[in-house]
């Protein structure tokens, strides 16, 4: 069973920058594929940033995000950051942590919402302009 907690939303300027954080109550984070999805009003939960369960060796951004946001891990304090900079307007959304476990053979899971087991409670992130 895994348990995710986010933090670090909130309401911020356009072109300034938050860090949001997932913490997972599991001894097996680091075998945890991780992710990061979000969500606006009237639209489908969208993908925004992957990485594989060893670390940021391998990563992933939606064409929207990227050179924007950066994902990445902290085994020892079993938590995963999405940074993110240059905040625009459209970035305007609710952010979820997701997780799961790869395949056998596989380092990380695919972009698509369903592969993820287990989801944090989301955080609410506001751009204004």
């Amino acid at each position: 069973q895994v348990q995710l907690v986010e933090s670090g939303g909130g309401l911020i300027q356009a072109g300034g920058s938050l860090r949001l954080s997932c913490a997972a109550s599991s001894s097996a984070f680091s075998s945890l594929a991780m992710g990061w999805f979000r969500q606006a009003p009237g639209k489908e939960r969208e993908f925004v940033a992957r990485c594989c369960w060893w670390g940021g060796v391998n990563t992933d951004y939606a064409d929207s995000v990227k050179g924007r946001f950066t994902i990445s891990r902290d085994n020892a304090k079993n938590t995963v950051y999405l940074q993110m900079n240059s905040l625009k307007p459209e970035d305007t959304a609710v952010y979820y942590c997701a997780a799961g476990y790869p395949r056998y053979g596989s380092s990380w899971l695919s972009r698509m919402k369903n592969e993820y087991n287990y989801w944090g409670q989301g955080t609410q992130v506001t751009v204004s302009s």
